[in-house]
């Protein structure tokens, strides 16, 4: 056992299990109100026409909002507390998935476009207040490993939604209430349901600090004394994280993990039904076993590049994440190849080649998703500012996806799918490059006595 392990108090692990476990909660049903899109689009092109440029478009603009939402909304976070900001969020999120659902009398795509935009601002107070929460908790050199363990969590929305949706667009009866076969507008309808009652318990349970929970002095952070406060003023907080001479180099790098997971997330489905050949009011196997083998292969990159952060490299961020972008470019440019020769298609061999290729591009993709998005803000902004570091890198990973999906949807309607990979793989090998740029400033800062290079 660790030397940190063997400190803890009587009673404050399970504490912190359970409020782990409610942050968690919440934050996983905030995906299944934000990949349910990705289960009606091809009820959306069918009823609306929609072309493949407009539909990320649409995703575009939540991105968007949900990138500015995270630089204003991690300021705010830093001043009201994360709990606070989550319950936000989740009000908020199950509000305008209900408008969305119900928005048939005004069905454009400018309605739907605003209405996603706002459900984007409204979500990005999910990962600040989470991230603001967890610092309070988790010492820095366990904030790698729960990072890894926290994404099983989160995954835990996208396995929800993989398996609700389907039946949901088979239709059922349940006494009075009759859901129509391939009524994609219960997609929103029904997972607010589930992000309601994560936030009561989160509401009653959980608390921001060990402090609140009876528990002081327990987790120190470098930098500030055991129990010191967790807010602190806008100013400090803005001029702290956006000075940190680190912070800009893990936003770039993760603006390329956005482009890459966002895209192969919120395509995958019209990639199955245009370029594969399936039905989904079927339920086909293929979708099935995919579309739940991509948060599973996830979760195991997130636990295990934690992990590794952690304890090969010493709470050091960088070198793993390197090593995962570079992979990751390597294996969609491999895919790209067996893309391109016409192997993935509507047959046995290509349906398993076209699934697997998706799933290894989740587990390289959210594995720098664990520790570059979560971990290092952490590090970064420590329990008082974590809130606005994390709204400055993860602001970017969307701003990635906002100027990535569109561009890929135009490439895809002009050139047909096989220029889907190849657009990824530059982003992953943009990524890397980062991760070797904040390794040398690190070494640089360490040389100089700069203590900010123990955010690494």
């Amino acid at each position: 056992m660790s030397e940190i392990a063997k400190k803890y108090p009587p009673g404050f692990r399970p504490r912190r299990g359970l409020n782990w476990f409610l942050i968690g909660l919440l934050y996983a049903s905030f995906y299944t109100c934000r990949y349910n899109f990705r289960w009606a689009t091809p009820g959306m092109v069918a009823e609306f026409g929609f072309s493949k440029f407009q539909i990320t478009s649409m995703l575009s603009a939540w991105a968007l909002a949900y990138g500015t939402g995270q630089l204003i909304n991690g300021l705010l976070t830093d001043r009201i507390g994360g709990k606070k900001a989550m319950l936000i969020g989740a009000v908020g999120t199950i509000a305008i998935n209900l408008v969305y659902g119900f928005a048939s009398l005004i069905s454009t795509f400018a309605t739907f476009s605003l209405i996603w935009l706002i459900n984007g601002y409204v979500q990005s107070f999910g990962a600040p207040g989470m991230i603001k929460m967890n610092a309070a908790w988790f010492h820095r050199t366990e904030r790698g490993t729960f990072a890894g363990i926290f994404g099983f969590m989160i995954q835990l929305g996208q396995f929800a939604i993989n398996n609700l949706a389907p039946v949901i667009l088979a239709g059922f009866t349940v006494g009075m209430l009759v859901v129509a076969q391939g009524d994609w507008r219960w997609l929103f309808r029904i997972p607010p349901l589930i992000t309601a009652a994560a936030a009561i318990l989160l509401a009653i349970f959980v608390k921001q600090t060990p402090e609140e929970a009876g528990h002081p002095n327990v987790i120190e952070h470098a930098g500030e004394t055991a129990g010191a406060a967790v807010t602190t003023s806008i100013r400090e907080s803005f001029v702290t994280i956006f000075t940190h001479p680190l912070v800009w180099f893990y936003a770039i790098a993760y603006a390329c993990t956005g482009a890459v997971r966002n895209s192969s997330d919120q395509l995958a489905i019209l990639y199955f039904v245009e370029q594969l050949k399936l039905n989904m009011e079927a339920k086909p196997p293929a979708v099935f076993w995919t579309m739940n083998l991509m948060p599973l292969v996830a979760v195991i990159g997130s636990f295990s590049a934690g992990i590794i952060s952690d304890k090969v490299f010493k709470g050091h961020r960088s070198p793993v994440a390197m090593g995962l972008y570079f992979l990751e470019t390597i294996v969609i440019l491999v895919a790209a190849v067996v893309i391109m020769s016409g192997m993935v298609g509507p047959t046995p061999a290509g349906l398993f080649l076209g699934c697997l290729f998706l799933v290894l591009i989740s587990l390289t993709a959210n594995s720098t998703h664990a520790i570059v998005g979560t971990a290092a803000p952490m590090d970064i902004g420590g329990r008082k500012m974590a809130g606005f570091a994390s709204g400055v890198i993860d602001s970017f990973q969307y701003y990635g996806a906002a100027i990535a999906l569109p561009a890929t949807g135009w490439l895809i309607d002009k050139y047909g799918w096989g220029v889907w990979y190849p657009t990824m793989a530059s982003f992953g090998a943009i990524g890397g490059c980062s991760m070797l740029l904040v390794m040398r400033k690190q070494k640089r800062m360490t040389a100089a006595g700069d203590s900010r290079a123990l955010s690494r």
